[in-house]
């Protein structure tokens, strides 16, 4: 396998000082900052700074994971593979941190009262049917034992997988009635639910949270280069 492809230190120093610091911010603004008072959100609108970040973090992650998966495809580069088995790890990551928080957000506005956690809502269904397609691609990679072979059906499945992505989180979602915004008849990022004044932080924190997902990333990419190297040439 060719050597993994260095970091630029400096690089990688500055995003993480990035990161630090926007998320210190981020965490600060979310318990102890202002916010204005929404309609049925109220303090519960701070988890916009945390959850739907996360979100946009497992749609980054997924179309980094089906860009090295068809790279794989072209080039049989085993780095490739590893790339895109680590990128779909971490976006699977965020994207249960995304649906747990969800699950407490709407624990304490839209099921307030009734003592329920999930409620098969169009958006969480179709979150959670995401989520098992991901979940099932580690199955998949852990039934081969074949490199050759796991990386290329696991290639395949994972350009399926991130085809599904759009229609399960915004298409699908949009056309039936919802309590989640972004679903029919409640549009998302209004007034009602993303005020002009949480704008400042909401955005830096969705950077933030991406380049968390790239710090993390670039390290298990790394970790797990070396596993590989160790297994495939145990004299090293």
């Amino acid at each position: 396998m060719p050597a993994a492809a260095p970091v630029n230190p400096r690089l990688y120093r500055v995003v993480r000082a990035g990161v630090v610091l926007t998320l210190t911010g981020v965490i600060l603004a979310g318990f102890l900052g202002q916010i204005p008072q929404l309609d049925i959100l109220e303090q519960s609108a701070r988890n916009l700074y945390f959850h739907v970040p996360m979100w946009f973090t497992l749609m980054v992650g997924t179309v980094i994971s089906a860009y090295h998966s068809l790279r794989y495809l072209q080039t049989g580069d085993r780095l490739r593979d590893l790339r895109a088995r680590e990128a779909a790890w971490m976006a699977l990551l965020f994207g249960l941190l995304g649906i747990v928080t969800g699950m407490v957000w709407a624990r304490f506005t839209w099921y307030v009262g009734t003592g329920k956690w999930w409620n098969f809502d169009p958006k969480q269904s179709m979150a959670a049917v995401l989520l098992l397609i991901y979940g099932a691609y580690f199955v998949l990679r852990d039934s081969l034992d074949d490199p050759d072979t796991r990386g290329r059906i696991a290639a395949v499945y994972n350009l399926f997988a991130v085809v599904t992505m759009p229609f399960l989180l915004y298409i699908i979602p949009r056309q039936l009635p919802s309590l989640h915004p972004g679903g029919e008849g409640s549009p998302a990022f209004s007034q009602t639910d993303l005020a002009p004044a949480m704008r400042w932080v909401f955005y830096p924190s969705v950077l933030a949270f991406i380049g968390l997902f790239w710090l993390l990333y670039t390290q298990r990419v790394r970790l797990a280069w070396v596993r590989d190297q160790l297994r495939d040439e145990p004299d090293l």
